[in-house]
């Protein structure tokens, strides 16, 4: 029978979702210069269209159908094939069609957190091949792995809303295309809308709770634990991360604050529906303190990680899954598993060895496809293109009039 309240509960999560992708373009869309504004809010928006267009055709059916060997699915649900409107996913009673379109909204959102690593170096053509490609061999297969059925789900491994599927595979994708399109010519140091960067810091943290909290798939306690942990989370990281850097510079930053409690989302995903929330708490100051940390380790590094993805999405990913390994305990969710304070070291070291294939994975199969990608179609553009702004060059458009800000 449909369950009319877990439906609507999980519409609202994925319209939720949805927002988020918008809410990614203006974050990235601020902290970049203002001439390239226009082709990294593109590429966020792009996705949209473009990854429900392969979810629709293949990526549900790769990801939820079948399995070949505990990798993949299968392609028997081609463009929702056997997907009937009536079909409800039991005992939560909700239409199979929604828990489609919930999934969707993830895999749209995944590539395009990766684009703020390579901001105002790579051409769009050669992006779209990117994504297409991403999801086809890195995001399906994952998704599939942990939440499809396939082996890393088989084995134990937990992943509530998306720390390995999502976060640690797009950080460490963004820095094997740091590595691969190399240095800007000129680096932006500062954002030219800090406005822009809260308002998509707004759309990310309210898109968030559909994020966590649908993720239990219906409403119950577990739900409402998660959307409070999320918020928890965030909340610490960003104070932590402020406090840190008001330390240091003697200046409490609100690009600094935004950027913590973005670390903090990331970094309680994996875990929001597994542990509690003092736990969730500090989740959130290690999220501050470690992303802050990485992010440093970076600038020293001299990657040119234009917009911290490693550092934020990343290493917050990592750091989520292995603090699940440690917090989550089946006394808060039956269908967990107890964590490493809880005895549960084996499960702990499933958590790290899962983390570090995805991240191992994601890395090295990010730096091959673009030198294949290369092969086909230029992914850099030049430095004198970098000089004059990729809004014109790429889109023929311009976010703001010349001499005019």
């Amino acid at each position: 029978m449909l369950n009319t309240g877990n439906t609507a509960f999980m519409l609202i999560a994925t319209s939720l979702v949805m927002l988020m992708t918008p809410g990614l373009a203006f974050f990235y869309g601020g902290l970049v210069s203002r001439k390239s504004t226009l082709a990294i809010m593109m590429q966020s928006f792009v996705s949209l269209g473009v990854t429900t267009i392969i979810w629709f055709s293949v990526g549900y059916s790769l990801c939820f159908s079948g399995d070949v060997l505990g990798i993949i699915g299968n392609l028997d649900m081609m463009f929702l094939n056997g997907v009937a409107l009536d079909e409800l996913i039991m005992p939560n009673g909700i239409p199979t069609i929604v828990f489609v379109a919930y999934q969707m909204m993830f895999a749209i959102i995944t590539p395009a957190l990766i684009t703020g690593a390579f901001a105002d170096r790579v051409r769009f053509k050669a992006y779209l091949l990117f994504q297409v490609l991403w999801l086809l061999f890195v995001y399906f297969p994952f998704t599939h792995m942990i939440w499809g059925g396939g082996i890393l789900q088989q084995w134990g491994v937990l992943d509530f809303a998306g720390g390995i599927v999502v976060h640690a595979t797009a950080g460490f994708a963004a820095l094997a295309s740091v590595y691969y399109v190399g240095k800007r010519r000129k680096r932006e140091l500062t954002p030219h809308s800090i406005p822009l960067v809260a308002i998509g810091t707004a759309l990310l943290w309210f898109g968030w709770y559909g994020f966590n909290a649908g993720s239990e798939l219906k409403v119950d306690f577990i739900t409402t634990m998660a959307f409070l942990n999320t918020d928890l989370a965030a909340s610490f990281a960003a104070i932590t991360w402020l406090a840190i850097e008001w330390k240091k510079t003697g200046k409490p930053k609100f690009v600094g604050l935004l950027t913590g409690s973005v670390a903090g989302l990331a970094t309680i995903t994996p875990a929001a529906g597994f542990v509690e929330p003092w736990a969730a708490a500090i989740i959130g100051i290690c999220a501050g303190a470690l992303c802050y940390s990485a992010v440093g380790l970076k600038n020293k590094l001299n990657w040119d990680d234009a917009l911290d993805v490693w550092g934020v999405h990343g290493m917050g990913g990592v750091t989520g899954v292995i603090l699940l390994g440690v917090f989550s305990s089946t006394s808060v969710n039956a269908s967990g598993a107890d964590g490493l304070i809880y005895g549960g070291i084996g499960f702990f070291l499933k958590q790290i060895i899962a983390v570090g294939i995805a991240s191992i994975y994601a890395f090295v199969f990010t730096f091959a496809m673009l030198k294949i990608i290369n092969r086909i179609t230029p992914v850099k553009v030049s430095d004198q293109e970098q000089e004059s702004g990729l809004d014109t060059l790429l889109h023929g458009e311009q976010a703001y009039e010349e001499n005019v800000f």
